[in-house]
């Protein structure tokens, strides 16, 4: 349902929210708010694993600790904080079915290109700079501006990218596909499908595509449901484990098992910062310092921008532009994640496309995102029971949701080469290099050169002369600092 809709709701619940205004109910709102909860409760296990077994350039460990992994519990506790109070900000300020996380990618550029040139606190001080950079820039206009320069077809290639990328994430994560040798990705292990897991996730995704064929209400959430209870089932009779060299067999990210229900979080990573001290000398210094900010920031940056128009877009809630609504405030919550994920030790926190799971259950305002932040602050306290929800049986949703964005290929018009080729390259590019980022950039940069060789460049926004001119510099990047530092 558009914008524009006259609808208003009854009550005061529903009016803030715009709920019946966006064609949604209460309970679609709950069912969608505890589906990206599912889908994403994944980066509470898997960011501890991440910045936890990285030393600095001292030798020390995130929070202060002396060996590797020491620190998971107060990883993940400062992870599932930092993701539960920024997310209900996102569903509050910006009324958007939108939630946020510790971002992937962005976690181990921290972890492996700063925190091993400087020290943790100082990697962390980069993270709050980026966050207040990008937030500079929301609050100037300029984050909006290039938004809006951006050609509505562009627009519509970037959701069917992200589509394809968050499949991909899906498959991956079952352990559907995997790196190959030879190959970028193969068939399981071995180029065949192997291991009870994956036949898990073949089920789970099999229930999934019948009951949402059948339009049964609730078919994402009933099939993780049943597919987590199959998979304890699965690991109580075979001791399955997790999946290693020695196993490859065992379960991706999550073993289905209770290790206890409730534990107390520690929040030891919190304010740990030093904003500073990646510029000085005997770290990573002042050039090398702004170029790492300047990568972490056009990351963050246009991820956000692809992935909110891709979510506005499977809701039917953006404008003849391509724009969501409150664009502006999203962008605002966003820009203060950053900051929030640094002064929370726990890396960069940024919008989550996993998002697009809870809007395919029928999620379409901000009071999803409050339920998917409230479960995310419950989840400080039972972590046990989260980290049992394995990855096999909560991506399938993904998949579903990759081919409901890929729907929107038709927007493109392939006849126009001007268009198609940047469109092209912005969807095969995102889940080749597992980037929103890159794909993003790719199809800027080949726009603009186009409109360019044609002579067609007064058709060219002038921010995206800028934006594709700082993405060079972003590919760019590694033999920049290497000739500067």
């Amino acid at each position: 349902m558009s914008n524009g809709t006259a609808v208003t709701g009854t009550n005061a619940l529903d009016r803030y929210f715009e709920i019946t205004a966006r064609g949604s109910t209460v309970g679609r709102e709950v069912r969608g708010g505890v589906v990206t909860f599912l889908t994403m409760a994944y980066i509470i296990v898997l960011n501890p694993l991440i910045l936890g077994f990285v030393p600095d350039s001292t030798g020390a460990f995130l929070g202060g600790g002396t060996g590797q992994g020491e620190n998971l519990p107060a990883i993940a506790a400062g992870t599932a904080l930092v993701a539960g109070l920024l997310t209900i900000l996102m569903g509050s300020v910006a009324k958007f079915p939108l939630a946020l996380a510790a971002g992937l990618g962005l976690n181990a550029f921290v972890a492996f290109s700063i925190a091993t040139r400087s020290t943790w606190e100082a990697a962390m001080g980069l993270v709050v700079l980026e966050g207040i950079v990008i937030l500079v820039l929301v609050l100037t206009g300029f984050r909006s501006a290039v938004f809006h320069a951006v050609p509505t077809q562009l627009k519509v290639a970037i959701s069917v990218g992200i589509g394809l990328f968050i499949a991909l994430i899906g498959f991956a994560d079952a352990g559907f596909v995997r790196p190959g040798a030879g190959t970028v990705t193969q068939l399981g292990a071995t180029g065949q499908l192997s291991g009870w897991p994956v036949l898990v996730f073949c089920l789970g995704l099999l229930l999934l595509i019948a009951l949402w064929a059948r339009a049964v209400k609730g078919a994402i959430l009933l099939a993780i449901v049943v597919t987590t209870v199959g998979a304890f089932v699965l690991e109580a009779v075979l001791d399955l484990g997790a999946r290693s060299d020695d196993n490859p067999g065992g379960w991706a990210l999550t073993v289905p098992s209770f290790d206890g229900v409730v534990d107390v979080p520690d929040f030891g990573t919190l304010f740990q910062v030093d904003l500073f001290g990646a510029f000085s000398a005997g770290a990573v210094g002042v050039i090398g310092a702004i170029l790492l900010v300047f990568s972490l920031m056009l990351a963050d940056f246009f991820d956000t921008m692809g992935t909110m128009t891709a979510i506005g877009a499977e809701a039917g809630l953006n404008d003849e532009e391509g724009a969501p609504p409150h664009t502006e405030r999203i962008l605002v919550v966003d820009s203060v994640a950053a900051i929030a994920g640094g002064l929370g030790g726990v890396s960069s926190n940024t919008s989550y496309i996993e998002s697009a799971s809870g809007v395919g259950e029928g999620a379409r305002t901000g009071l999803a995102s409050i339920v998917t932040g409230v479960l995310f602050l419950l989840s400080t306290f039972l972590a046990p029971i989260v980290s049992a929800i394995p990855s096999e049986a909560a991506v399938p949703a993904l998949v579903l949701v990759g081919f409901l964005m890929m729907q929107q290929v038709t927007g493109v018009d392939w006849s126009d080469l001007e268009i198609a080729i940047p469109a092209f390259l912005t969807i095969v590019l995102m889940p080749f290099t597992y980037s929103i980022s890159v794909g993003i950039g790719a199809g800027f940069v080949s726009y603009v050169l186009i409109k360019l060789v044609l002579g067609k460049s007064r058709q060219v926004h002038p921010l995206l002369w800028v934006v594709a001119g700082l993405f060079v510099v972003y590919f760019a990047i590694t033999p920049i600092t290497d000739l500067l530092t």
